[in-house]
């Protein structure tokens, strides 16, 4: 078949009789309509089954061909369960401009749309939820009242059904035939949106090529959860415009998906293979739970008194912890996560400046329960550890972490966060975003969170870069995690004018997780038969996952102002 297809394709261009010289026109290959599709990002020819087949992207190049929506819908919802909501709502030509309606009426037919967005109810692997989907064959999928009008309506009833919304995004921005009226539907969907938010319901936004101008402006970026299709160009001007206002030449692949992700802006990219799959777990997630509270826990599971009586030596001093805690080999954040959840989804982003590779976050499963779980996460090698600067976080690393937070306090997700660093990244540019704006920030937010929250020292736990992720109703500890104000080589230059007694500074810093447990900073030490390793991953996992299930079952117990009020008291003693 391949070679069939092939000579086809050589066929084709030699039926036109012309050489390489013809215009663009002339040299598009005379091929059976429908038969054949040219790639929009390579020029490629490809043969339609296998674009169908490859969830309609390029076999060669892997770019996106613009989908109908009846064809997303049949790729996202479960078979026959769409049911179409909005079809009564009628036009308006606010200006009174001349020839809108028949532009209107043109589209309708060229396109079997109604309108540019077309939303309902749907089933999304078993589960109940809204769905929109925006079609860039009708008028560019720009915004006007009508469009306006069917997301608002199906936001507004999707509140009162207490259902998820689930939008595929696409627009070339305002309606300009409709003037101020266009600009007005992105407060009406904003303003719709935090209702259905303020009831406590997931929104999720999957931004698709193109997505721009005033529906970037809206409804488009406000998901809990927004995911881009590879390759999509997202931005509220275009890039044309830009560059031409500025007088520069644009990045390479600015405005694009993977540069959004990267800038911090959207949470990921799904591939179209992925969306159903992905959709369907995210929906799950944020569903009714099975709930921590109907776990079957035998009691509360011990700690061993002494974490001593389980590890590898009798007698190790304060700065052997300090040199096994800063180990190249000691297990990070995301060895743990992936260790005791299960599919873990990593969210990035703190929606505003940039992805900090030092903060690792987002859902996983714990047994059925969906929790969200954050963490400090160091490289395995010189480059990892450049690219995450060492888990020094940044503003934007804080941020991103409150943000999945609060997040997971809207949504009732237990947080449980993994502290290893060695101090909050400092410099001229975390100076300009505000370092101690967004540490001050955390511990403020953390504070009156109304879910529960355990954070775990696995590292170092080096000053308010650690406490800015352990304002929490529990802090366990590795027993050979250090945790202390600040590292033992800074607290002997300003006490002792002398950096090189630190060794001498860790002994008297009371850093070390027994000395901590001892002072009441800690509830638990986790004993470590060796420092932990790849080798032990399993064996720490194994014991931390009941424990963490048995906390959060004490846990469920509270109200969630009890919740918030039992941390306050616990860092109000001290």
């Amino acid at each position: 078949m391949a070679k069939l297809r092939d000579m086809f394709k050589k066929t084709s261009y030699l039926t036109l009789g012309r050489t390489q010289e013809g215009t663009p026109e002339e040299r598009e290959p005379s091929v059976p309509e429908g038969l054949w599709v040219k790639c929009p990002k390579c020029g490629e020819m490809l043969y339609k089954q296998d674009v169908v087949e490859h969830f309609y992207s390029c076999p060669k190049c892997g770019g996106y061909f613009r989908i109908k929506t009846k064809t997303r819908i049949r790729m996202v919802a479960d078979k026959g369960s769409f049911e179409e909501w909005g079809k009564e709502i009628p036009d308006k030509n606010p200006l009174d401009f001349p020839g809108y309606e028949e532009k209107l009426a043109e589209n309708r037919q060229k396109s079997h749309l109604w309108e540019a967005v077309t939303i309902g109810k749907a089933k999304i692997g078993g589960k109940d939820a809204v769905l929109g989907v925006c079609d860039a064959r009708f008028l560019m999928s720009s915004m006007g009242y009508v469009v306006g009008e069917r997301i608002t309506q199906a936001i507004e009833r999707a509140t009162e059904l207490r259902l998820p919304v689930v939008l595929f995004c696409c627009s070339g921005g305002a309606r300009m035939q409709e003037g101020i009226v266009s600009l007005m539907q992105m407060a009406k969907t904003s303003a719709a949106i935090k209702r259905h938010s303020d009831a406590g319901l997931f929104y999720l936004t999957v931004l698709t090529d193109p997505t721009t101008g005033g529906v970037t402006a809206s409804f488009a970026m406000l998901g809990d959860i927004i995911l881009a299709e590879p390759g999509a160009l997202i931005g509220f001007a275009g890039p044309r415009v830009i560059a031409e206002t500025i007088g520069e030449k644009l990045p390479e692949g600015f405005q694009r998906a993977e540069f959004l992700v990267e800038k911090g802006i959207i949470d990921g990219i799904v591939e179209r293979k992925n969306l159903r799959l992905t959709i369907g777990m995210l929906l799950r997630m944020h569903g009714k739970r099975k709930g921590y509270a109907n776990w079957t826990v035998d009691g509360q599971i011990p700690f061993p008194a002494n974490a001593k009586e389980k590890s590898e030596t009798e007698a190790v001093s304060a700065w052997e912890r300090v040199e096994r805690s800063r180990s190249a080999g000691r297990l990070t954040s995301l060895d743990y996560i992936q260790a005791i959840f299960e599919d873990f989804t990593e969210l990035h982003g703190d929606r505003a400046f940039r992805d900090d590779g030092a903060v690792v976050g987002g859902l996983a499963w714990l047994d059925g329960q969906a929790v969200t779980v954050i963490g400090q996460q160091k490289g395995k090698n010189t480059k990892e550890n450049v690219s995450r600067n060492f888990a020094m976080v940044s503003p934007e690393g804080y941020r991103k972490a409150l943000r999945l937070m609060k997040q997971a306090e809207k949504f009732g997700r237990p947080i449980v966060l993994f502290v290893d660093t060695p101090g909050a990244a400092c410099g001229i540019g975390a100076e300009e975003r505000g370092q101690g704006e967004a540490i001050a920030r955390n511990l403020y937010e953390m504070a009156g969170l109304t879910v529960p929250v355990l954070s775990v020292v696995i590292g170092e736990g080096g000053s308010g870069g650690a406490l800015g992720l352990a304002v929490a109703n529990e802090v366990w500890m590795m027993e050979n995690a250090t945790y202390s104000i600040l590292s033992p080589e800074g607290f002997a230059s300003i006490l002792w004018k002398d950096g090189k007694r630190a060794k001498e500074a860790a002994e008297v810093m009371k850093l070390t997780a027994a000395d901590l447990k001892e002072l009441g900073i800690v509830e638990q030490v986790i004993p470590e038969r060796i420092p932990a390793c790849e080798e032990t991953v399993s064996e720490l996992a194994a014991f931390l996952k009941p424990r963490i299930k048995e906390f959060l079952e004490r846990m469920s117990g509270f109200a969630p102002e009890e919740l918030a009020a039992k941390r306050y008291e616990r860092f109000r003693k001290y």
